[in-house]
């Protein structure tokens, strides 16, 4: 008796079945219409604007400090959004760009946590790299020069290391459609800040002093 009322159920579509999995918002990324990076759930209630510089060491500590409860809670949870907008201040910050945004859509957060977390190891070698190579890498093509650097700073390798064909690399610095789309962005983004990182929290500028005091505001705007 009770295996046919099993089955009568299933037919009716009465029978419970497993709760679908909640979505995971930190692999999720849309462009908007900017070219900027949306970090999360499209229709968050509490969104935050970050602007942020790959070469940036502050941008570097604010991501390793707060991504285990701003992106690991906050935007997996799809309570929150993170616009990420390019700040360019040198070219081995834009290399780093256009290898996190080669990334995208699903890798770009995972990128950018990458690169900042690693920060403190490929940021020295890039520098004294472009340094000493800065009159040669002037006669090549903006691309070559990016991905020059990339390697001589270990970023390329980074890449790599997730899941990056060489193929995807070079097409990726082969691309100057999107160098100069982050180029764009940066400009835009150098208009509306003085220095990096900065934010805006739902559509208000927000003063940044340090990581706990900006998680209290998410956490009273319905972060969770």
């Amino acid at each position: 008796m009770m295996r046919w009322l099993a089955v009568l159920l299933v037919i009716l579509g009465l029978a419970a079945s497993p709760a679908l999995a909640a979505p995971d918002w930190t692999t999720v990324a849309t462009k908007t219409a900017s070219g900027a990076y949306v970090i999360g759930n499209p229709k968050a209630k509490v969104r935050l604007v970050e602007y942020l510089s790959y070469t940036c060491p502050h941008c570097g500590a604010f991501s390793v400090e707060s991504s285990a409860t701003l992106k690991g809670k906050f935007v997996k949870s799809g309570s929150t959004s993170i616009e990420v907008r390019n700040a360019v201040r040198d070219r081995v910050d834009l290399a780093a760009a256009q290898l996190a945004r080669c990334a995208a859509p699903a890798g770009f957060s995972g990128a950018t946590d990458a690169i900042f977390a690693q920060q403190q190891e490929w940021l020295p070698r890039a520098f004294e790299y472009n340094q000493i190579n800065a009159a040669r890498l002037a006669g090549y093509p903006i691309g070559a020069q990016l991905k020059k650097i990339a390697t001589g700073a270990g970023l390329d390798a980074l890449m790599r290391g997730r899941g990056m064909s060489d193929a995807a690399i070079d097409a990726c610095f082969a691309d100057e459609a999107g160098i100069a789309a982050i180029a764009t962005l940066s400009d835009a983004s150098w208009k509306a800040i003085q220095s990096t990182p900065s934010f805006v929290l739902n559509g208000k500028p927000y003063v940044f002093k340090s990581w706990p005091d900006l998680e209290a505001a998410l956490r009273a705007a319905g972060a969770h």
